[in-house]
């Protein structure tokens, strides 16, 4: 029986013609009967798939002959083709929808002007030379953090990333723009646009983690600054890092332990809420509010 996984990636790297690159990713995905999501823009690229190993790893070498992308990591977990419902792959003005596609600037280099890569060990590190000064700041969707985030986090008010300008802008935070802020996100991606945001906006010491909570739960699982599971844009819709993973969400109905959402009852509603299995037996209670009406459209569509 043939094994699958899952791949996690993202490069920032000039190019010239986003299209030409889209054709070939889609190609060359079909070829190995891949299927997830891939957007390419001038920026680069940022993807997650499925297949066969052996499919995965056969894309990795190909993607990787292109001059840009040589140096790029891939983060592979358990999974396969049937995590994803199709094969998306796109152009677009901005490889994570934040709204400033011409606000970043990217270089061979990658982000030209974000936040300091740290290592796990490395945000471990800062952390013990400067205790509670440190503050983490997440980079995701705010409903995201409802099952996992870095111990005492700052979670800003957002449900996409079109939110975040408008977020730190609004001034709640202008209190940390003297302090050491590490930014974090699933794999980096999100954090490697938002550190740079922010810095723009004048957060004088801002960091990120190199490879997002994915590194460092790969690195130190539960057992540091990490806590709970980690939301996951496929149809695991969670993991968990190791098997003693504690769990810090809620019911939102019932306040039981969970760690699965599940879509809005109403079928033309694309919000998530947080509900143990039992409520989530209930159609009522799987409502997203009482009153949903069928025009409310959420945009959680986003891979990182």
């Amino acid at each position: 029986m043939a094994q699958n996984r899952i791949i996690l990636y993202y490069q920032f790297a000039p190019i010239t013609d986003p299209v030409a690159v889209m054709l070939w990713q889609r190609a060359l995905c079909e070829k190995l009967g891949l299927r997830g999501r891939i957007l390419i823009s001038k920026h680069g690229i940022n993807g997650t798939l499925g297949g066969e190993i052996s499919a995965v790893k056969a894309y990795t070498k190909e993607t990787r002959q292109y001059p840009g992308f040589k140096n790029m990591e891939f983060k592979w977990s358990e999974g396969g083709a049937e995590d994803f419902p199709r094969l998306s792959v796109k152009a677009r003005d901005e490889i994570v929808a934040f709204g400033a596609p011409d606000e970043l600037t990217v270089d061979e280099n990658g982000v030209v002007g974000g936040g300091v890569h740290l290592k796990p060990e490395e945000v471990n590190k800062l952390v013990e030379e400067r205790g509670d000064e440190v503050v983490f700041f997440d980079g995701r969707n705010a409903f995201e953090a409802k099952i996992g985030k870095f111990k005492n986090a700052v979670v800003p008010d957002v449900r996409t990333t079109h939110d975040f300008i408008r977020e730190i802008e609004s001034g709640k935070y202008d209190d940390l723009k003297d302090k050491p802020v590490v930014t974090y996100c699933t794999g980096g991606i999100r954090c490697e646009i938002l550190s740079a945001l922010m810095k723009n906006r004048g957060f004088k010491e801002i960091y990120q983690i190199d490879g997002g909570i994915v590194r460092y739960g790969e690195k130190y699982g539960d057992k540091s600054l990490w806590e709970g599971s980690l939301y996951v844009f496929d149809k695991r819709m969670h993991m968990e890092f190791t098997p003693d993973t504690v769990t810090i969400g809620q019911c939102e109905r019932c306040s039981a332990p969970s760690n699965k959402f599940e879509n809005c009852s109403n079928e033309s509603c694309r919000e998530l809420v947080l509900l143990c299995p039992e409520c989530a037996t209930d159609d009522a209670k799987r409502r997203c509010v009482p009153e949903c009406a069928v025009d409310r459209q959420s945009a959680h569509a986003g891979i990182s």
